[in-house]
């Protein structure tokens, strides 16, 4: 059989979960990759180097380099140009448009799901906030595309034949958003990159990139009324709004390598994060190293993290109730009284319930099922 991947974009700075799913993928299935725009194949860092990738017109639109999300109108368009008739199996890996692809009767195609469209669904009203096309007469437009983008998005999801979610959480808003099941196949963390470290320092720690969903400021605003000494890792459009204002005991460490990552995550007293993800790689990856998440408790981090308050003896962290700085106060304050009950290994076997080799074994048994059912289907 002839495999097809599509992904949305694939570039230097796209670098999360996703991405570490297309590689997962791809080292277990030999099969053509296509994207939105492709500049990782001239990248010599990248595991594509070299690699055939077939693209779209906006490949060769300006800044095309530094993401396509400028150019949102046309990504409905420019994903439906790509001709993958040749093949018998297309497995999309997407987070925006790559499930819309057009297959022919006789193609199966597998979507993994990481998330419907964030900015047409969950974050419509955030992504117009802080966008300068989301007020006045531009906003009108914006929300006039926006609207149709909806509309594409849920017709788009019938051209697929099998969903697999990233998570329970994204499971059921596949079902709110298309009305479609799905199966949940818990993506690779590659936790044998963490050094497991039972000693920890005194220090918070977080990782993330600084975008307005991710709320760090909600997080520096909580550290600044407890003053414990907090670790910021990671660049974003928010930096100089979270700069000005962290007090003393905060350090901004922005973008760092793996290596510098790996130190302060392993040696944290804790994780800290407020936000609302689909499954949360970081939470899981900080758990590797043996050290407790103190995490909101909605979306995925529901399924990679034990709350101490409720299991005593497995417990790996805590979860807040709300998205505010009072409810993280609280967390943390609480964590402080527990954390000698936190078991660092009990952190480690949290972690390896999401190791590569549980995702190979899952998702190459999922191909092997839809593709019986496809053609038992197809020939009755």
């Amino acid at each position: 059989m002839k495999y097809a991947l599509v992904h949305e974009w694939l570039t230097p700075k796209a670098t999360g979960g996703s991405e570490l799913v297309v590689k997962e993928i791809l080292k277990h299935v030999k099969a053509d990759v296509y994207s939105l725009i492709d500049f990782e194949s001239t990248n010599p860092k990248s595991y594509l180097y070299n690699r055939p990738i077939g693209t779209t017109f906006l490949q060769y639109f300006p800044l095309a380099h530094n993401g396509v999300q400028k150019y949102l109108p046309f990504l409905p368009l420019a994903i439906e140009q790509l001709d993958l008739r040749k093949y018998d199996v297309i497995l999309s890996s997407s987070h925006s448009v790559a499930k819309g692809i057009l297959a022919s009767p006789h193609q199966l195609h597998i979507c993994y799901c990481h998330t419907p469209m964030r900015y047409a669904w969950d974050l419509t009203f955030d992504y117009l906030r802080n966008s300068l096309i989301g007020k006045g007469i531009p906003g009108i437009f914006t929300r006039y595309l926006l609207h149709h983008l909806r509309q594409w998005d849920v017709i788009s999801a019938n051209r697929v034949d099998f969903f697999i979610a990233n998570s329970n959480h994204t499971a059921n808003r596949i079902w709110r958003c298309y009305r479609r099941t799905a199966t949940v196949i818990y993506p690779p963390v590659n936790i044998d990159r963490f050094t497991f470290t039972a000693n920890k320092d005194n220090f918070y720690v977080t990782v993330s990139r600084l975008v307005s969903y991710k709320k760090i400021n909600l997080i520096v605003q909580a550290f600044n009324k407890l003053g414990y000494p907090l670790i910021i890792i990671g660049d974003g459009p928010e930096i100089s709004k979270i700069r000005l204002i962290a007090q003393p005991n905060i350090q901004i460490l922005g973008a760092q390598k793996d290596s510098v990552v790996e130190k302060y995550v392993a040696k944290a007293k804790a994780f800290i994060y407020a936000a609302c993800e689909d499954f949360g790689i970081a939470l899981v990856e900080a758990q590797a190293c043996g050290t407790p998440v103190i995490a909101y408790g909605n979306g995925g981090a529901l399924e990679t993290v034990i709350d101490i308050q409720q299991d005593l003896q497995h417990g790996t962290g805590i979860l807040f109730k709300d998205q505010t700085v009072q409810s993280l106060v609280d967390a943390v304050e609480t964590f402080q009284d527990f954390q000698h009950k936190v078991d660092p290994e009990s952190c480690r076997r949290q972690a390896e319930k999401f190791s590569p080799k549980i995702f190979e074994t899952s998702y190459l048994a999922f191909l092997e099922k839809c593709y019986k059912d496809f053609t038992r289907n197809s020939s009755s």
